[in-house]
């Protein structure tokens, strides 16, 4: 069974990524693998290297860093045969959270080796014809997307200020959310259309919402004063933003939003530019995942066990990302 390593040393926080790469060079020895470490040269070169994974019959490819490092492998797999492994080390993690898998890189290790999980089936999206795994905004969103990008300190602390600052300097916009039956104008702070439940740090913008139903959760907020912010950060991280004042959910397998003008969006927290009208759609199961076997909802839909004894068959190919 060959497997690919794709690794973000930039991913997260500094310190902790500068033990990455060693900590991949002990397992490899420990676990006895035959590995050869390649070398990204630009953003997206992740995705070629998936991709020649795949065409080389890889049967995992694993992800070592954040959520636009599990954005750019996770692109190269759909709809293939290649499952998904994620060693999560970025700042939110919001999918591998979602997934209940461990957001400790040695654990993550530990959980391939072991062979202690399972294979789920999960839905991916397209926003503007880009792909996303975790969830895709506009607004707010998107704005602090941009922001975040730019700092040099990663962390929880880092994107609270960012958005602090960014909420401060958005105004709303107004936007039409069509789902094919209903249509629906109205003034936004910010969209998300989320495939799993929370963008991450355990910020559930979609409570409830899974990544195996056919069916991606839109979250539209309205505008709100400073007071009306504070609570609905607080409802975030309580899991009770639905219901809140201003808050509109639509959960649906494709929706098309209509704005003034082209602006950013973001999917899996990288800023794009895109068109006035975009299309926001689902691919059901279209992404094969490892999962640990204790996150038996996500494998209801039918999974496969991985061998105990999977990790020392491997032929692993590690890609360091710069």
């Amino acid at each position: 069974m060959k497997t690919c390593f794709i690794f973000n040393p930039h991913s997260g926080r500094q310190r902790r990524n500068a033990r990455l790469l060693p900590l991949l060079r002990e397992f490899i020895a420990g676990q006895r693998l035959e590995a050869e470490i390649l070398t990204t040269e630009a953003p997206g070169h992740a995705t070629i290297l998936a991709r020649r994974a795949v065409a080389a019959g890889c049967a995992r490819v694993v992800a070592v860093g954040g959520d636009g490092t599990m954005n750019e492998v996770a692109q190269a797999l759909v709809r293939t045969p290649a499952a998904l492994v994620l060693v999560p080390c970025g700042s939110g993690n919001g999918l591998a959270r979602h997934l209940g898998l461990p957001t400790s890189p040695p654990e993550a290790l530990a959980l391939l080796a072991r062979g202690d999980a399972g294979i789920a089936i999960v839905d991916t999206g397209t926003a503007a014809g880009l792909p996303f795994f975790n969830a895709m905004g506009l607004g707010l969103d998107a704005e602090v997307s941009r922001r975040f990008n730019q700092l040099e300190t990663r962390g929880l602390p880092a994107y609270a200020r960012t958005a602090l600052a960014a909420f401060r300097a958005q105004a709303p916009e107004a936007c039409t959310i069509s789902d094919g039956s209903r249509q629906e104008s109205r003034e936004i702070l910010l969209i998300t259309v989320a495939n799993s439940e929370q963008y991450g740090n355990g910020a559930r913008i979609a409570p409830g919402a899974r990544v195996d139903d056919g069916l991606l959760d839109l979250v539209a907020v309205g505008p709100v004063g400073m007071a009306g912010a504070a609570i609905l950060a607080l409802r975030l991280f309580t899991g009770r933003i639905d219901g809140s004042a201003g808050v509109r959910r639509w959960r649906g397998s494709r929706f098309l939003i209509t704005r003034s003008a082209p602006g950013l969006i973001h999917t899996d927290g990288e800023p794009h530019p895109a068109a006035a009208a975009f299309e926001v759609a689902v691919l059901p199961r279209s992404l094969r995942v490892v999962v640990p076997a204790a996150s038996a909802r996500f494998l209801e839909l039918g999974a496969e066990a991985l061998p105990a004894s999977a990790a020392r068959q491997e032929v692993v190919t590690f890609a360091l990302k710069i």
